[in-house]
């Protein structure tokens, strides 16, 4: 039985990893079409923080849905995992709590690294050839 509990352990790292690297995808193609537009904002005095706020806000309501559609389908699962789960009730709060926090960490982190990269590009360049 804890062999089954290491391969669930390591399936879950998995895809959390996967889900980062989808993540880090989608930010890079959704901030690749809006170069332009980053660059006539920051050319227009906006600040990078202001501008880096406004590419992460666009991301905070489909991350929102997928974390409340996870914890449904969770709670669900959980009656059927209720034998690989030792120590921990099948509705446990603190779980729930632990992996929704280590969950938007790494949408957290896989969303700013892109959004963090176009905001180093010489506007200079990207205004001209635009």
């Amino acid at each position: 039985m804890e062999q089954i509990a290491t391969v669930v352990s390591l399936i879950g790292i998995v895809a959390g990893l996967l889900a980062g690297v989808g993540i880090v995808g989608l930010v890079a193609y959704s901030v690749s079409q809006r170069t332009k537009e980053i660059a006539i904002r920051l050319a227009l005095g906006a600040e990078r923080a202001q501008v880096l706020a406004v590419v992460l806000r666009q991301f905070q309501s489909p991350i929102l849905v997928g974390l409340l559609a996870g914890v449904g389908v969770a709670a669900g699962a959980s009656k059927v995992l209720r034998k690989v789960l030792y120590g921990v009730s099948n509705l446990d709060p603190a779980s729930y709590a632990g992996a929704i926090v280590i969950l938007v960490g790494i949408v957290g982190l896989a969303a700013l690294l892109p959004a963090r990269r176009v905001l180093q590009l010489n506007l200079a360049k990207i205004l001209h050839y635009e």
